[in-house]
């Protein structure tokens, strides 16, 4: 029988210089962060493996404890990046050392769908040219605008085209051609196989040993545990030992950011719902709560970080969660989505299906509603939550979220009208204290991650809801529907606009049971949902 286990160094030393690696996490969830960190100490050591492309679905990496991709931005080790998203935190953060590499054009970087570049590793597994998809037209990945790219060394070097083929138009991503996969998982047994029974998604982590495997390469795992030869059910067994050259082990890997282990999470157990925390009173929860009247019983719903995950509490506290089925990226299915740090697990979940099957579900649309969060909003209809010139780096780019309003058949978007606005509660609703010192209803967003026009195009219902009012999008323009009380439309409202909003004839007023709740506390973050 082969040894396949391997020390870190080791494993680092299989890594040729030149290689292109793929990496499967989601931020600090199954992040195989000791193996990227071995990376850089043999870079350190010896020179090599050097001049690495890193490709990653999802964010490998954090600002919380969970350096993932951090450790590999050394001059010299890589030198270019393809990601869904990027490692992300508030002002208050250094920035991580790969958002300087970009922004000092050092390495070529690409910022893609999740779930396209999922689709890159399933059709590179079999050869196929490239992807051919509608997924990003008329965002910023289409090349008519950025094609993707995040600096200039990256767009000399294009890696998406548009094409015709059958009569419509598309979008051709690059064929890649990973050498070596860094993957993660909890424990392996003596020949090599795979089980994830401590985590609590799978990810692409599959998707991504087929492709390296199929093309020759080498498929590198980090484990938590070693266990004995046949103590593994076939049915547990995620990865087969046939498909990993090389296993790693790190008995301190932890679940994920600031979670060492939580079962309820890897769905060994079911905690009673009494014991799932609820949201305090916020701002960010009357939106949520507001937002949660768009859902009707029997939804498939799914949702992304920011306010939008507030929601599920929302349902948790009214005791409708039993109404709504939640499916997220990361690929939990049903349950209570995770909070904070978790975000991207779910507790109590029905099922764990792998981010790239999940992602098959997005892009056709076959769920009934999106929850997801916006940074600007444009006259077009048009949102950005990728892109801040001025603050890169607190925002993790697009991640799934484009993906997700694909053929979603309704959106709903979910911010604070202003950022950094002064709120307080009393009986009648919300008072404005200090307008916010940054609008968030521009004439043109910084980056389109979702196009308002193909959406009325395709004949999708798209919504935002803020704590001031409620829109919709209209062929007509963005329209006024509700009003929050407390909040005067012309100068609250139609003033604190950029471009002229649209006023419904009968514009509604905001129940006033989103406001009620004696524990107010009115939040402003300096990081914009």
């Amino acid at each position: 029988m082969t040894n396949k286990f391997y020390s870190f160094d080791e494993a680092a030393a299989l890594i040729p210089d030149g290689a292109c690696i793929t990496v499967s996490s989601s931020s600090g969830l199954n992040c195989p962060d000791r193996m990227l960190k071995a990376v850089a100490e043999r870079f350190k050591k010896c020179g090599s493996p050097s001049s690495l492309t890193s490709i990653h679905p999802i964010a490998a990496g954090d600002l919380y404890g969970i350096d993932g991709i951090d450790h590999m931005a050394i001059d010299g080790l890589l030198t270019c990046v393809i990601a869904g998203s990027f490692p992300s935190g508030p002002s208050s953060k250094p920035m991580p050392r790969i958002w300087k590499a970009i922004i000092d054009n050092k390495i070529s970087a690409y910022n893609l769908p999740s779930g396209v570049i999922f689709d890159m590793h399933r059709d590179a597994a079999v050869f196929k040219p490239g992807v051919l998809t509608q997924v990003g037209i008329g965002t910023y990945v289409d090349p008519d605008q950025e094609g993707g790219a995040m600096n200039e060394l990256a767009k000399s070097q294009p890696i998406v085209k548009k094409v015709s083929f059958a009569g419509e138009t598309w979008l051709h991503f690059n064929s890649i051609a990973p050498d070596v996969a860094i993957l993660r998982g909890s424990s392996a047994d003596e020949n090599g196989n795979i089980r994830f029974e401590l985590e609590g998604a799978f990810l692409g982590a599959l998707d991504q040993a087929l492709c390296v495997k199929n093309r020759g390469g080498k498929v590198i795992i980090q484990v938590k545990r070693v266990v004995a030869a046949g103590t593994m059910k076939a049915q547990e067994v995620h990865i087969p030992g046939h498909l990993v050259d090389c296993v790693v082990v790190d008995p301190n890997q932890i679940q994920t950011t600031q979670t060492p282990y939580d079962p309820a999470i890897s769905g060994e157990i079911r905690v009673p719902e009494t014991d799932l925390e609820t949201v305090p009173m916020s701002v960010e929860k009357v939106i949520a709560r507001r937002a949660a009247k768009e859902l009707k019983e029997g939804d498939t719903a799914n949702l992304g970080f920011g306010i939008s995950a507030n929601v599920p509490r929302i349902l948790l506290e009214q005791g409708r969660n039993s109404e709504v089925t939640w499916v997220i990226e990361q690929g939990a299915v049903g349950g209570m989505p995770m909070l904070g740090f978790a975000f991207g697990c779910a507790a109590n979940a029905n099922a764990i299906m792998r981010s790239s099957d999940q992602f098959v579900y997005f892009q056709g649309g076959g769920f009934d509603v999106t929850f997801l969060s916006f940074l600007q909003i444009d006259e077009q209809g048009n949102v950005n939550v990728s892109k801040l010139v001025g603050r890169p780096y607190l925002t993790a780019g697009c991640g799934g979220f484009i993906d997700i309003v694909n053929r979603a058949k309704r959106i709903v978007f979910c911010g604070q009208f202003a950022a950094g606005a002064k709120l307080s509660l009393n009986p009648n609703g919300l008072s404005l204290e200090a307008e916010g010192k940054a609008k968030k209803l521009v004439r043109q967003v910084e980056q389109i991650t979702f196009n308002g026009q193909r959406a009325l195009q395709q004949g999708q219902d798209v919504t935002y809801i803020t704590e001031r009012c409620v829109m919709k999008l209209t062929t007509k323009g963005i329209e006024v529907v509700e009003v929050a009380p407390g909040f005067d439309l012309q100068r609250d409202i139609l003033d604190q606009a950029d471009f002229p909003l649209l006023v419904a004839d009968e514009t509604k007023k905001m129940s006033l049971d989103l406001y009620m709740d004696s524990d107010f506390e009115c939040s402003n973050p300096d990081v914009t949902e």
